[in-house]
């Protein structure tokens, strides 16, 4: 059944099913957490304090490519107040291998090489050196003594300059897997990958017009406001402990231990509030820095990043450069569709170039399709996952393209995305098979909804519509539950809230338990309190912790009936359990209530405790959103207005309604600000000019409209509410969207984003809508 909903109604799409009622799930309960948020109360990584904490500060790279001649750090180590001088040879030499960073892997060395550079710098702001001491103060005058010889090399700041033959080299022993083969000299391409299905040659001769268009992105930030930290405690014992916000404590762990070569047992990670990670906080930069200084200091070290080092030295998204073509028939049939993505890694191979393929064409059921992508090194900071990493970029190709595609048949957008749109049983070009999903009913809500009929006044207005995929992941969770003897249940999980999980993954075990939200009391724990918990990314939480509650809720209940069945002297198999009542099946006399028999469990056998640990990978259901947008285009400035904006998605089935609507805001937010504004921007020497949120133009509330949302619930088979990741989604349309409307509003397409006003005014000015030679 899929159900509509808005912020005030619900309707069936189908009258003659009835919908499944909850008591706890589809409500709208105060998060756990909100008090210690909005009085202060929480406690962020940058908070913690310990006895003879010292101080820690690291020396980065003026040059976006230069090789190391030497450092000397002799004179920084003997500033009174300095405890400890490190470098890259301070790490010691370990064997190389392949790490698991929780959304992609890379190889050690070059995780090591992220934290300290050894041997070149590969961009501005490359860490070299650090140092602790007594003050924040004492650290900073130490970096200034730290003296490093450079010889500068040339930057490699164009993605597509990067991957020609004779480009400078990041790494000179650094060979291209070309589809599954080594390349036999080195190059700055990490790796060529292709997805093919049916026979592509085929499928254009049967187009009456096939359309080739090119596109550009630029790298933008996450843009979450806590800047990295990391406190480190290297105990004379051999173990280490780090108080750091991280989107995954066990992640940090696991990359700690391998860059630091200790086995995980002598780790122990607290993961503290987090300020904002949209994936930007997986890979980590300051934890093993802050453990080698408290090693050779013998005292903890805390290390906080200022804003201009988060955005020159953590990881951004990807830069990209794709070429799509696509085959159509007059009737709006897509018969043929063909996609380059190369993507820029950064410094370090890892750019996730295989989710935008993955995502390209995923809303369509298309016959014939090649996707090749392509992991290109440049001279700038090591890319990061970034909400929907890849997905944005490649649908603003694909949908752009579509619209065009529409125009040219005579056809209403919306209506083109229905005649090709993906359902269930449709085989994407990477393999999948979609079981039930919900694309198809966001086309029919968008389509229903005020906006797409309302009438659109004035010059220089226009409304764009564009849609978006992300395939959603499940990966590993683990929880505990034990009932207290009031009746509540504290709940004990592994994954950091960063979207209010620590409320929605609560509301599934109270639902199965029949207990009130508030009768739940979860709690995020360190790595050494709990079993293994993946990274909070991928849009997984809700749904693969979720999962995980819910075995610990039927596994707290099959004990609870045990132990009613010893209060009435009978075999468990005749107690019944439904909405925190436990009846037995024949006696109608004989029931207790979850609260009563908590209140019991030391006279029937002692505490109860509830545990599960789940990998969902093969549950997660792909979530599908399309989007409207109406502008307004200065024909003199560029500037573009947002007017309204209207954000439909297939949910599954939101569990807290109001985190589900602002998950679909925040998204649109984030899409909008990279559509319009926000871009890395480099000088010719590699030199970031713009490493402030002064100059770093992300959208204020003066220039979002309200945006509205509606949700759309067609449950994932994978779950048993039919939960599926939201977070993601919400971010991949507004870009194309945004270009297809300013196209109405303006007679331009633009191919290159940002679409900031110098760009969009050039446009006009031009008429013509083709990006520029470079980015």
């Amino acid at each position: 059944m899929a159900t509509v909903k808005t912020k005030k109604t619900t309707k069936s799409k189908k009258a003659s099913q009835i919908p499944v009622r909850y008591r706890v799930i589809g409500t709208r309960p105060i998060r756990h957490d909100g008090v210690d948020k909005v009085t202060g109360r929480a406690q962020y990584g940058a908070d913690v304090q310990l006895a003879g904490l010292l101080h820690g500060g690291i020396l980065r790279s003026p040059h976006a490519h230069a090789r190391i001649r030497s450092i000397d750090t002799g004179k920084a180590a003997a500033l009174p107040g300095v405890k400890a001088v490190i470098t890259s040879a301070d790490i010691g030499p370990v064997t190389d291998r392949v790490v698991d960073l929780g959304e992609g892997a890379t190889r050690l060395q070059h995780l090591r090489d992220n934290i300290l550079a050894s041997g070149k710098a590969l961009y501005q702001g490359h860490a070299v050196a650090a140092v602790a001491a007594t003050s924040p103060h004492i650290a900073q005058e130490a970096l200034r003594l730290i003296e490093v010889d450079y010889e500068v090399l040339p930057p490699v700041l164009d993605l597509r300059e990067a991957m020609e033959a004779g480009a400078p080299l990041l790494h000179e022993d650094l060979h291209t897997d070309d589809l599954g083969t080594k390349s036999m000299q080195p190059s700055n391409i990490a790796k060529h990958l292709r997805f093919e299905k049916g026979d592509l040659e085929k499928g254009f001769k049967k187009a009456d017009q096939i359309f080739e268009r090119e596109f550009l992105t630029s790298m933008v930030h996450q843009g979450y406001i806590e800047p990295h930290n990391a406190t480190a405690f290297w105990n004379a014992d051999g173990r280490l402990a780090i108080w750091c916000s991280t989107q995954g404590g066990f992640t940090v762990r696991q990359q700690a231990a391998a860059i630091l070569d200790l086995p995980v047992s002598s780790i122990k990670v607290i993961p503290m509030e987090i300020g904002g990670g949209f994936g930007g906080k997986i890979h980590v930069y300051l934890e093993p820095v802050a453990a080698l200084l408290s090693k050779k200091s013998g005292k903890p070290v805390k290390l906080v990043m200022d804003r201009a080092e988060v955005f020159e030295a953590t990881g951004p998204t990807s830069g990209s450069h794709i070429q799509v073509k696509i085959g159509a028939r007059k009737d709006g049939r897509i018969v043929a569709a063909q996609a380059q993505l190369a993507y820029e890694a950064g410094a370090f191979p890892g750019s996730l170039v295989v989710c935008g393929m993955m995502c390209i064409f995923a809303p369509y059921d298309l016959e014939h399709q090649r996707i090749d992508g392509y992991d290109v090194l440049v001279t700038k900071p090591k890319t990061a996952p970034y909400r929907a990493p890849g997905a944005t970029n490649a649908a603003f190709a694909s949908e752009t393209v579509l619209d065009e595609i529409a125009e040219w048949a005579g056809i209403d957008p919306l209506e083109i995305r229905r005649l090709n749109g993906a359902k269930e049983g449709t085989r994407r070009a990477d393999g999948l098979v979609y079981p039930r999903i919900g694309f198809l009913e966001t086309l029919g809500a968008a389509r229903k909804h005020p906006h797409a009929s309302a009438p659109l006044e004035g010059p220089n207005r226009g409304r764009g519509v564009a849609s978006g995929f992300w395939f959603n992941v499940g990966l590993k969770s683990s929880v505990t539950a034990a009932v207290n003897s009031d009746g509540t249940v504290s709940l004990t999980e592994g994954t950091p809230d960063i979207g209010g999980t620590r409320t929605s993954v609560a509301m599934q075990l109270a639902e199965v338990l029949g207990l009130a939200a508030a009768d739940v009391k979860p709690q995020v724990v360190d790595t050494d309190s709990v079993g293994y918990n993946d990274v909070t990314g991928g849009s997984r939480v809700t749904f693969a912790t979720g999962l995980a509650a819910i075995e610990a809720a039927r596994d707290i209940e099959r004990q609870m009936a045990e132990r009613a069945a010893r209060l009435w002297g009978v075999p468990a198999s005749k107690v019944k359990a439904a909405g925190g009542v436990y009846r037995h099946a024949t006696d109608s006399k004989k029931k207790i209530t979850f609260k009563e028999l908590a209140a019991r469990l030391d006279e029937t056998g002692g505490p109860v405790v509830g545990k599960a640990s789940l990998d969902t990978s093969a549950s997660a259901g792909g979530g599908f959103g399309t989007h409207i947008v109406d502008v307004e285009v200065d024909p003199e400035t560029g500037k573009v207005q947002i007017l309204r904006y209207t954000a439909v998605q297939d949910v599954g089935k939101a569990i807290h309604p109001s985190y589900v609507e602002g998950q679909l805001q925040g998204g649109v937010a984030q899409g909008a600000g990279w559509a319009l504004n926000e871009e890395y921007f480099y000088d010719d020497q590699g030199r970031l000019a713009n490493a402030s949120f002064l100059d770093y133009r992300m959208p204020t509330a003066l220039d979002l409209p309200m945006i509205d949302t509606v949700l759309v619930e067609v449950p994932n088979p994978g779950h048993p509410f039919g939960v599926r990741g939201v977070g993601e989604v919400p971010i991949v349309p507004p870009p194309a969207a945004l270009a297809n409307a300013i196209y109405r509003a303006a007679g331009v397409r633009l191919r290159q984003l940002p679409m900031n006003p110098g760009r969009v005014l050039e446009a006009i000015l031009t008429r013509d809508g083709k990006p520029p030679s470079k980015a």
